[in-house]
């Protein structure tokens, strides 16, 4: 039995909304769509930039205890669709046993993918530069937005993104996640590379993302050690908002083919 439901995990410095045109495109065909928001997260993109103390308090095992919850409840297992750091959570969450197949865009890394090209230490320095950033939630301006997430963007439709999903992110997980490879022990962002029971997961890579770029999306793959499928596609061209960008419909229906494929 086919999936019927699609469960859509947004990334950092957006909320749900962020899948606005994925929703109404899969629920077109016939899907139940999910998109839920992080813990506290479920208030406008307006009102996180009004009061962000929402995105300073969530951690990611909240995170993960919610989108277990969520999917746990279902009746069938979904498809799982993640962005960037959804990415990570998709993974996870595959590890954990839950969903049919799992599709990671512009994916963060996992635990132990040391691969740090030197766009993404320009992208992320707005947060990293500062320690202190560890305890805040540190929103983009308009320019850094643009290098990390819209590079490819014409200028208006980079400038309507920023306006429209743009928040704060969290301080103390993006840090987590940057000291995870020299923490001893294992951190949120550890997964089991060796997990024969894992259901499928493709990595979906954009050329010209700065933020996580392709190189960081064929290593993380490459950590995966067992006989589960696990492929990875790259977009020439791309920046990291897929989601949102010109042509976001053929990576929707590439991804979703992908999934009922291989679920």
């Amino acid at each position: 039995m086919k999936p019927d439901t699609i469960v859509l995990i947004h990334g950092f410095w957006v909320t749900p909304r962020s899948w606005e045109h994925w929703i109404t495109h899969y629920e077109a065909k016939g899907f139940t769509v999910l998109a839920p928001a992080y813990p506290g997260f479920e208030v406008e993109v307006e009102a996180l930039n009004a009061d962000p103390t929402p995105i300073e308090q969530v951690t990611v095992p909240q995170i993960i205890e919610s989108l277990e919850t969520l999917i746990g409840g279902l009746e069938t297992p979904p498809i799982l669709i993640g962005h960037s750091a959804g990415g990570v959570f998709t993974q996870i969450l595959l590890d954990h046993g839950y969903g049919a197949a799992g599709v990671a865009i512009n994916s963060a890394p996992t635990e132990g993918v040391k691969v740090i090209p030197l766009s993404q230490i320009k992208a992320t320095f707005p947060v990293l530069k500062n320690p202190a950033n560890r305890h805040k939630a540190v929103g983009f301006t308009y320019e850094q937005w643009k290098y990390a997430f819209t590079n490819t963007f014409p200028e208006d439709e980079a400038r309507a993104t920023y306006e429209r999903y743009h928040i704060p992110a969290s301080g103390n997980i993006f840090w987590g996640s940057a000291l995870a490879n020299i923490h001893p022990g294992k951190d949120d962002n550890w997964v089991n590379y060796h997990n024969e029971d894992r259901k499928p997961l493709l990595f979906i890579a954009g050329e010209k993302d700065n933020l996580m770029p392709p190189s960081i999306q064929r290593s993380n793959a490459k950590h995966y050690k067992s006989d589960t499928v696990t492929e990875v596609i790259e977009y020439p061209g791309r920046a990291h908002l897929m989601p949102a960008e010109k042509g976001w419909e053929e990576i929707a229906d590439r991804a979703l083919e992908w999934a009922l494929e291989h679920s």
